[in-house]
């Protein structure tokens, strides 16, 4: 399944990915998030590797994130993987001419199991998950002080 989402966030784009690269941030926007280790690699440079666990209602899911294109401010690309499970997600941010920044997100999602069949049967559940977690961020951005 592939899809691309766009927002715009209220601020310059320097503001932006500041604030997206930086792991301490993370929990902040990303309200299923447990815990985010890294696990080896220059942490948010190419083939750096973090571990994510999430809570998804009573359950937890391990992820590993292999960043795999990191190039700020422009962009910035990472697989996320689970069992059964093959995520890649390429950011880009394009700052406006009225100093916003608009943000494309391109998912390339690939999955088996119980998941694949959801995410067959139920595409816009994966892309209203993926639109949630980006208006989350644009509200934590557009909160933050400089």
């Amino acid at each position: 399944m592939r899809y691309q989402l766009e927002l715009e966030i209220d601020a310059p784009r320097k503001r932006v990915i500041e604030l997206f690269l930086d792991s301490e941030n993370i929990p902040k926007w990303q309200t299923s998030l447990v815990s985010f280790d890294h696990i080896n690699g220059t942490p948010r440079e190419v083939g750096a590797k973090s571990r994510q666990i999430h809570r998804m209602g009573n359950s937890e899911m391990e992820m590993i994130e292999t960043i795999t294109e990191p190039n700020p401010p422009y962009e910035f690309s990472a697989t996320y993987e689970a069992k059964n499970i093959w995520n890649l997600i390429e950011n880009q941010f394009i700052e406006t001419d009225d100093h916003k920044t608009k943000w494309i997100l391109d998912n390339e999602y690939k999955s088996s199991g119980i998941m694949g069949l959801m995410a067959f049967f139920l595409p816009g559940m994966f892309k209203k998950q993926t639109l949630d977690f980006m208006n989350m961020f644009k509200t934590f951005v557009e909160e933050t002080d400089e």
